[in-house]
């Protein structure tokens, strides 16, 4: 018998090949996909992240471990019902107005992918007004905006004050994250979280949707 911990390992451990066996014996066995997802593939998940922010994971640990996630998911996802959905929230993310990059981004993106976001990922050197339109269209849950550059974080203010402007500040949560910023000014600019890095996102936008532990 597979044992849901067995999953939660292997993801740890960033075995992909492992994972995806160790799911697909789970099917078999009866396990719910709903149950393999939330106690096994996201909690190992978790579990990757918090190590990255401690210290003892680095960036290709944590890049294992998303894509032990994201194949074992395309094993799941066509044996999911309503009541098993994989989706916990919608994000939508993009690198603000004059920066072009999007390591940091594309980490996030999966790592959130992987713990159940449906991630709506816009690219780098996003306008303000693109982000008004993206939470227009798609009403996510959450925005989350990065930046590398110090000489870019105000693009990240400008597009708070624009979904004000645009009477949307309400309806979504705004995460910041990228090496220059800091909580203190992501409190100034009205964000609703900081992130570190990808596994401190991964927390607070569980606790941002209501998922948090």
């Amino acid at each position: 018998m597979v044992e849901i911990s067995a999953i939660q390992q292997a993801v740890i451990e960033g075995d992909d090949a492992a994972t995806v066996a160790l799911v697909r014996e789970a099917v078999d066995q009866g396990i719910s996909p709903g149950d393999i997802i939330n106690s096994g593939l996201q909690a190992g998940l978790i579990v990757v992240g918090n190590k990255f922010s401690s210290g003892e994971f680095f960036i290709p640990e944590m890049l294992l471990a998303a894509r032990a996630v994201s194949r074992s998911l395309e094993v799941l996802k066509p044996l999911l019902s309503d009541t098993d959905s994989v989706t916990v929230g919608r994000v939508v993310l993009g690198t603000v107005a004059g920066d072009i990059h999007d390591i940091g981004k594309n980490l996030v993106g999966m790592l959130l992918t992987g713990a159940g976001f449906e991630v709506i990922d816009l690219g780098t050197d996003v306008p303000a007004a693109r982000f008004v339109a993206a939470i227009e269209e798609h009403h996510p849950d959450i925005l989350g905006l990065s930046a590398l550059l110090t000489t870019t974080m105000p693009s990240m203010e400008a597009a708070v004050a624009a979904l004000a402007d645009a009477g949307l500040r309400q309806q979504v949560k705004v995460v910041v994250g990228g090496a220059p910023v800091t909580p203190h000014f992501a409190e100034r600019i009205g964000a609703d979280g900081y992130g570190a890095d990808g596994g401190m996102a991964i927390e607070l936008c569980r606790r941002l949707v209501g998922k948090g532990a």
